[in-house]
């Protein structure tokens, strides 16, 4: 009973709700948690004030302190702009070819460096890691080049673009669609693409065809891909009596890209990337293994 009588001395007041003989009680909060709650209270309404927090219809608020992460980005940008101006220049001014055999040296170290940056943040995309390449996207570690692959090839590649619409000087050519345009019947894509498998030492889906597909082969498509199919690099005509296929090797693929024709398209950088950014990544694509000395 004593127990009771000294409990019911330190009570609170109740809600009024009460289950079983269990009472509600309307217990204050801690003092020291109202006061922090408070306190938060007041700092966020003083950083909504001080710096940029609410959304509107154009733009956020800017706040009194005029604070901004992406000004931040640009100071840090340009502060590194700045600084590197001098090996940028020296970059610009530089013999590629000298460039590209001065392994070694700060320079070529710093466009090693720089083009790999910039080769993960605009190339990776298409090309994958380390110029892996993917169905589509051709593999920079080998030296199968459609345009070539010296450097100065390279550098003109990535900078002019391929088949694109938005520089004249883009590296440009156009396989027809042989089957979709109907400037070949449907037996004779049969047969050449039987031919073609060969070329490659690929075991062709129908050997009757191999003969007849190597006459429609040097009627048609010689004049590109050369009479041992070993292509034309002037014209970005791919080798096809190696192992290395852009879209596939298989019957399938081949026969889709004899019947409408594959047309890649690559944008030219020289709108969105420096010169310097434009020699630099054509240094580190021309040293992932494939690139070629200047004939």
């Amino acid at each position: 009973m004593s127990d009771n009588k000294k409990h019911d001395e330190h009570d609170y007041p109740t809600t009024g709700h009460e289950w079983d003989g269990i009472r509600e009680y309307d217990k204050p909060m801690p003092r020291w948690w109202l006061y922090t709650f408070y306190a938060c209270i007041i700092w966020g309404i003083g950083y909504t004030i001080a710096y940029p927090a609410w959304p509107g219809i154009k733009a956020a608020t800017p706040g009194l302190l005029g604070f901004s992460t992406r000004g931040e980005v640009a100071e840090d940008i340009a502060r590194v702009t700045e600084a590197n101006a001098g090996i940028n220049q020296e970059l610009v001014d530089a013999d590629m070819v000298q460039l590209a055999s001065a392994t070694g040296t700060d320079l070529n170290r710093y466009a090693q460096n720089a083009g790999k940056a910039v080769f993960n943040t605009w190339c990776i995309q298409c090309h994958q890691t380390n110029g892996a390449g993917a169905k589509g996207y051709p593999a920079l570690l080998d030296d199968d080049w459609l345009w070539g692959g010296t450097i100065e090839d390279i550098q003109y590649t990535i900078a002019h673009g391929i088949r694109n619409e938005t520089d004249d000087e883009a590296r440009y050519s156009e396989m027809p669609a042989f089957g979709r345009d109907e400037l070949l019947a449907s037996e004779e894509v049969d047969q050449v693409v039987n031919y073609v498998m060969t070329l490659s030492g690929a075991a062709p889906q129908d050997a009757s065809l191999v003969e007849a597909g190597q006459v429609v082969f040097e009627d048609n498509c010689a004049a590109c891909h050369a009479e041992d199919g070993t292509g034309d690099r002037f014209q970005g005509a791919p080798n096809l009596a190696d192992q290395i296929w852009l879209y596939g090797g298989s019957y399938e693929d081949i026969h889709e890209t004899v019947w409408n024709a594959r047309y890649g398209v690559m944008p030219n950088w020289n709108e969105r990337l420096s010169e310097a950014e434009i020699r630099a990544v054509a240094t580190y694509v021309h040293g992932l293994g494939g690139g070629e000395a200047t004939e």
